[in-house]
């Protein structure tokens, strides 16, 4: 049996694609698009994360997950609508739990782009990428219990509850609650 994350993931960004998506690396040319979606209040009413006050907040955050892959501490892709070339959200393995071979996931779309099936395209590849190529035993997810579009998603795949934390979250001066979830690899045999 294997215990630990395959790093040979990590020696080149891997562009992925399925029927209607390309996942690529982020690049600065997406900082229009990403500080489109991190303004959004539809999008941020879940996010329990601060929204971008100008683009110079969006380019640092995909300098950070570029970092975050040079570091071999996260992948996160730009999902782009192979149709029309559009960067439409995000998603990705924003960290790792090594010594227990679990990545958090994270994900989001622009508001036009919901309820069209391009999440559960993209999840269907990102959850396959952390089983067959990270080598991953368990994928979490750590929502807002509130984001009842986020927790369908992941019950739809099979994430099962874990916990419900209850204000264990400090943000903007209030506590928050959050609500962990939970894929092993078993659960997809």
């Amino acid at each position: 049996m294997r215990f630990q994350i395959n790093d040979t993931v990590f020696e080149n960004f891997p562009e992925l694609e399925s029927n209607r998506l390309l996942y690529r690396n982020f690049n600065a040319g997406d900082a229009a698009d990403l500080f489109y979606l991190k303004t959004d209040a539809r999008v941020m009413a879940h996010m329990d994360s601060n929204k971008h006050e100008s683009i110079n907040d969006s380019l640092e955050a995909i300098k950070r997950n570029q970092d975050s892959f040079k570091d071999k501490t996260g992948i996160n892709w730009a999902i782009v609508d192979k149709a029309t070339n559009e960067f439409i959200g995000y998603f990705g393995y924003w960290r790792f739990f090594r010594e227990n071979c679990r990545g958090e996931i994270g994900y989001s779309l622009k508001p036009e782009f919901w309820g069209k099936g391009f999440m559960t395209e993209a999840m269907t590849r990102l959850i396959a990428f952390g089983f067959e190529d990270l080598n991953l035993h368990s994928i979490e997810a750590n929502i807002n219990p509130n984001n009842a579009n986020s927790e369908k998603l992941l019950v739809n795949f099979g994430f099962k509850k874990e916990a419900h934390f209850r204000e264990n979250y400090l943000f903007n001066g209030q506590f928050l609650d959050s609500i962990i979830y939970c894929l092993l690899e078993s659960d997809l045999k």
